[in-house]
């Protein structure tokens, strides 16, 4: 056991020393030094966990080994394991993505948590994939089907997103290198990319232009991490065969007309291009360039400020549109969950970029707290854990959720991810001499021998404390001055301090402001830092119409609660039923859905109001198995 943890250590810090990982480059802590405590956050976090333990490793590698004639079973062999429907079922070309992304997300679940037999399922299903990629040969190549999809591609016939799954397995694999030091996965990965090196290297530029109009993910930035691990050049050639120059010159250029591109098609090429950036100057052959930063900066400012609804989701049906029109796009089809997922991990990238500016970092975290808080937190239904694919605003639709085992979109993968990580976002730092408290979420932070723990019952009280106990240590501590705040009081160990320097965007508590107060941590063992910010309902207009408006406590967004829904499910028998589904929207929405301000509002409680037509509001996040409305009609 020593050994292991001595290895894992070791390995841990050559990772971080060789590729530095989002986490560590974007000035996030580690996941393993965050620890989520009670509050809605951990609750996703606990449903999820049990859902993703849930499924079991035999039917997460039916596909893989059937596919490459690895598996063996019983004579009748067709009742012996459990199949995947939906996106994993054999006759999907998508076959094999939740594979990889519960391999991330479990490298996720065991950072935090260091268990055992999350580690156990995680490790079962590398050494699976790993008979796998024998199976199929020498060349490395590993997926839930033939590499003929992959021919499809190349030749430009018609055929899903094939090189979308391969990014999901290779990333899974890192992931369980970097995060959980298994090395088999690593050699997995290797294998994996020299396998896609030699595939594209001789290929046309014609072809490689007409293979990039297919939806690849982020397979630029996962070959960028292999290159950031290995040093190996094969690997960054690779990462460059995948830019698309159609897509990301123009945003090099300046310019941030989207058009209607396909939101989760664009975000992750900008998230490779992010990535590129940060290994640029490691190799002979990789020159630091700004332009890849520039363009992957524009990308997200764009899109959270330009473009994202109030909840911080982009999309309509899965496409961008003109933000003039916004209110032309109140959907049942809105806000598809990976594009926030993608948008937050582009998002840990700029954040890094930014530390040191107290603007820029105070936008890049406004967008995470309103995006965590009003769409992601609200994907999950905390009755059965199931996730919605779309978050629709349309007055008077829902949350359609998937089936445990009939559905598994993207959105039920990219869920998996997003409801184990939120402890990435809560804090960040610059060194070791700056600490920067980014959201007010239950947690405890374990930082070079420094314990700091975070106790809230935001967004219900706007008041955060932190306790610093365990190693005396001299750092300044960072509080955001949030726009939506109306008022900011600070206290250091129960009492006004002096010293504190108050900016536009920025709180910045030096230790002298700490050491200044008679309860030092030189007596009472702890220090303690108590914020709080005043807050108040506001009204957030859609950018064509100041009539269509959202209903805001805080940073919160506020929904009306119209009518129960008592099924609220994807039927497993139709196909793709969220991209077509029927509301059958009744006609009293246009009266239950009028508001004529905040200032007709009645509070009924705390984060709850009522409209003079008795319509109840609470937060978004809450509105499951119900009709809402979220953006009402003056």
């Amino acid at each position: 056991m020593k050994k292991n943890t001595i290895r894992y250590c070791v390995l841990l810090l050559l990772h971080i020393m060789s590729l530095v990982t989002a986490e560590a480059q974007s000035a996030l802590f580690p996941l393993s030094s965050v620890r989520l405590l009670p509050s809605r956050f951990q609750d996703n976090f606990k449903r999820d966990s049990a859902w993703m333990m849930s499924i079991s490793v035999p039917s997460l590698l039916h596909s893989f080994q059937t596919t490459a004639g690895a598996y063996a079973g019983k004579e009748g062999g067709y009742m012996t394991v459990k199949k995947l429907g939906g996106w994993e079922s054999m006759d999907c070309d998508l076959r094999g993505h939740i594979t990889g992304h519960l391999l991330s997300a479990l490298a996720v679940l065991n950072a935090q948590t260091n268990s055992d037999a999350v580690k156990a399922k995680a490790d079962s299903i590398v050494n699976g994939l790993n008979e796998v990629q024998h199976a199929y040969g020498n060349t490395g190549y590993l997926s839930a089907f033939g590499e003929g999809l992959i021919d499809r591609n190349i030749e430009g016939k018609s055929v899903w997103a094939p090189w979308y799954t391969l990014h999901k397995i290779l990333q899974g694999l890192i992931d369980q290198y970097t995060l959980c030091g298994n090395d088999t996965a690593l050699a997995i990965a290797k294998r994996m990319g020299l396998w896609a090196y030699n595939k594209t290297r001789d290929l046309s530029e014609e072809t490689r232009k007409r293979m990039l109009r297919n939806e690849f993910g982020g397979f630029n930035d996962a070959m960028y991490q292999l290159f950031g691990l290995t040093k190996d050049e094969r690997y960054l050639k690779t990462a460059r065969f995948f830019y698309d120059a159609v897509k990301i010159d123009p945003l090099k250029q300046g310019n941030d007309d989207l058009g209607t591109n396909h939101a989760n098609t664009f975000i992750p090429k900008l998230i490779g291009e992010a990535r590129g950036y940060e290994l640029q100057g490691r190799s002979p052959v990789a020159a630091r360039n700004d332009s890849s930063r520039q363009a992957a900066s524009l990308l997200f400012t764009t899109l959270a400020f330009n473009h994202a609804f109030v909840t911080g989701e982009v999309s309509d049906k899965e496409h961008l549109f003109d933000p003039k029109k916004q209110s032309k796009h109140l959907s049942g089809y809105d806000g598809e969950n990976c594009c926030t997922f993608n948008l937050l991990k582009l998002a840990t990238h700029v954040y890094s970029w930014n530390i040191r500016d107290a603007a820029k970092r105070e936008q890049t975290v406004a967008y995470c707290e309103r995006a965590l808080y009003n769409h992601i937190l609200g994907q999950q239904d905390p009755r059965t854990s199931m996730v919605c694919y779309f978050t629709p605003l349309q007055s008077g639709a829902y949350r359609l959720y998937s089936t445990r085992d009939s559905s598994y979109w993207c959105c039920v993968g990219s869920g998996f991810e997003s409801h184990v990580g939120y402890a990435r976002f809560i804090y960040g730092h610059d060194g070791d001499h700056d600490l920067f408290v980014n959201l007010l979420i239950p947690s405890r932070l374990s930082w070079q021998g420094t314990t700091v723990t975070q106790t809230t019952n935001f967004p219900q009280s706007g008041t955060t404390t932190l306790t610093f106990t365990g190693k005396p240590r001299s750092f300044n501590v960072h509080l955001r001055r949030p726009a939506w705040a109306t008022s900011v009081s600070v206290k250091v160990n129960g009492k006004k301090a002096k010293g504190i320097v108050w900016q536009k965007d920025d709180i910045i508590i030096p230790p002298m402001a700490t050491a200044s107060s008679k309860q030092s941590a030189t007596k009472e063992g702890k220090e303690s830092i108590e914020v709080s910010y005043g807050m108040a309902l506001h009204e957030e207009t859609t950018q064509d119409d100041p009539n269509r408006f959202a209903v805001l406590y805080g940073p919160i967004v506020l929904s009306g609660k119209l009518q129960t829904v008592a099924h609220p499910f994807s039927d497993p028998k139709k196909y793709n039923d969220y991209y077509t589904f029927n509301y059958n929207i009744p006609s009293t929405v246009a009266k239950d859905g009028h508001l004529d301000g905040i200032k007709s509002l009645k509070t009924i409680g705390p984060l709850e109001y009522i409209t003079p037509n008795g319509i109840h509001l609470h937060p978004f996040y809450d509105a499951h198995h119900e009709r809402y409305v979220v953006y009402w009609q003056r």
